[in-house]
């Protein structure tokens, strides 16, 4: 069993997960200080005035000399009277004349910096707009300020900071702020929701891949028949007919080199008992020869040896048909076409047969016109699967019975159709009476000779030609026959 993190499942939330959680943190962040800086924007605005307001206050202290003991009382009163600011008199150099602080306060800056001020008091000024902080060395603060006359003939400033003590932290303005406490409530929840969703709905869309793995699964553990349902248009319904068409042709090539190695097993049965058969003869008749040699007659012993030399023929046309045969399976033969009619190759063929033809009692005829078009092919493979044919239908033909090689044209073909009157195919033989070794004398006898390689290499040859043979056959009727070559104005070169 898949570990979670190690699923497509769990990997995909922690990296879910991983993403929303710091997202809530700057979320979260993002709204904090938002809303500070609003605070801030809103504050100094509705505060803009009141340095310049509170100027007047200070006016009676500055006529004649900065009377440093009443303004501080005055600047007490005044953050007395509004906690939430504090009161700095400062000239133009920035350099802090006057303030007030509690007995545990201490001022942490002796000067302010004058740029925010002169920010604020200009025209185009754009809040919020934070200045130095005295009591905290590296704090700035909304602020309002008002130029002021210091005495004798000094220009200063009533700087004022707003908010004083009261919001230095973020976590104290929430904490005050009803408005950003139910936010930061909606905005966890809101991301709580989100995380679970897209957890329900991350195991839906893996589900389908869980479903992908559990078949896979089945078919390499041997469950051939297991396939996807393909109910999904995406990506991963291409995937899952991908899978189940090549499923489907995994299943069809382990069937077919089963067949094929059903057929090699019949093969090497086959050639054995085709090759033995003839050996064992040969070696009888030899064992016979030396065994009665002074008393056999010489008729006797031309006779033996006839048998031995039908048998050594046998065996090397066996031999040469095998031969051949794997030279065609392997592609080494190559067509050398030519220019040829196909009446005359026939007719020549024919004569030769026609001494086995007569010697089993079979009729063999021709039926042809001399005006037969040419063909474009190579004669001597052609000459060879018309011969297996003929030779085929003469050993299968009863005594007394007739083979007919007839030629026609016909769609820009010329066709050659070999028939004869023996017993016929019966129809479950009819798909593998081209395979190699196949006879339909199902006890293996050679009554009708032939080793079962004919028809395989006349089928090769024609294959090479990309043409086919085509078999009609009924039983006890005869069997034709039949293959087309392209005449010689439409043919096209094979390769």
């Amino acid at each position: 069993m898949t570990r979670p993190l190690r699923s497509l499942y769990g990997k995909i939330s922690v990296i879910f997960l991983a993403l929303l959680i710091p997202l809530l943190f700057v979320q979260i962040w993002v709204s904090v200080h938002s809303s500070g800086r609003f605070v801030q924007e809103s504050e100094q605005k509705l505060n803009r005035d009141l340095a310049a307001n509170i100027a007047e206050e200070f006016k009676p202290f500055l006529q004649d000399s900065l009377d440093h003991k009443e303004i501080k009382n005055l600047i007490h009163y005044l953050m007395v009277m509004n906690p939430r600011v504090e009161l700095y008199l400062v000239d133009s150099t920035g350099r802090i004349l006057a303030y007030f602080t509690g007995p545990e306060k201490r001022l942490q800056r002796q000067r302010i910096d004058l740029r925010p001020v002169q920010a604020f008091l200009g025209e185009t000024a754009t809040f919020p707009i934070l200045g130095d902080d005295p009591r905290h060395a590296d704090r700035r603060k909304p602020f309002s300020v008002a130029p002021i006359a210091i005495p004798p003939n000094a220009r200063g400033y009533l700087y004022i900071i707003l908010g004083s003590e009261l919001y230095d932290s973020a976590i104290e303005m929430i904490r005050e702020s009803y408005i950003l406490r139910i936010a930061s409530s909606g905005l966890l929840a809101a991301i709580g929701v989100t995380a679970i969703l897209g957890l329900i709905v991350f195991a839906m869309l893996t589900r389908r891949f869980r479903i992908l793995h559990d078949t896979v699964k089945q078919f390499e553990q041997g469950d051939y028949r297991a396939r996807i349902p393909v109910d999904w248009r995406d990506e991963i319904g291409q995937l899952a007919r991908a899978f189940n068409q090549m499923a489907d042709r995994i299943v069809q090539n382990m069937k077919e080199l089963k067949r094929t190695d059903d057929l090699r097993r019949e093969l090497v049965a086959n050639v054995s008992h085709d090759l033995r058969s003839p050996l064992a003869s040969i070696q009888g008749y030899l064992e016979t020869i030396m065994m009665k040699e002074d008393s056999l007659s010489p008729e006797d012993r031309r006779r033996y040896l006839n048998i031995i030399l039908d048998n050594a023929t046998l065996l090397n046309q066996l031999i040469g048909e095998l031969f051949e045969l794997s030279r065609l399976d392997a592609c080494q033969i190559q067509p050398k076409v030519e220019l040829f009619s196909m009446a005359e190759l026939t007719q020549d063929v024919v004569i030769k047969f026609q001494p086995q033809a007569e010697k089993l009692g079979v009729t063999l005829k021709t039926k042809f016109l001399d005006t037969l078009p040419q063909v474009y092919a190579d004669i001597a493979l052609i000459e060879r699967a018309l011969s297996n044919l003929i030779d085929n239908a003469i050993r299968y033909t009863p005594e007394g019975g007739r083979v007919d090689v007839r030629l026609q044209e016909k769609d820009r073909n010329v066709w050659v159709f070999v028939s004869d009157t023996g017993p016929g195919i019966p129809a479950e033989d009819l798909p593998r009476i081209f395979e190699r070794f196949y006879r339909i004398d199902k006890s293996r006898t050679r009554s009708y000779g032939g080793a079962g390689l004919g028809l395989a290499i006349a089928k090769k040859i024609l294959e090479i030609h990309r043409s086919s043979i085509q078999v009609e056959s009924r039983v006890n009727h005869g069997t034709t026959f039949s293959f087309a070559l392209p005449q010689a104005s439409f043919a096209e070169k094979p390769s």
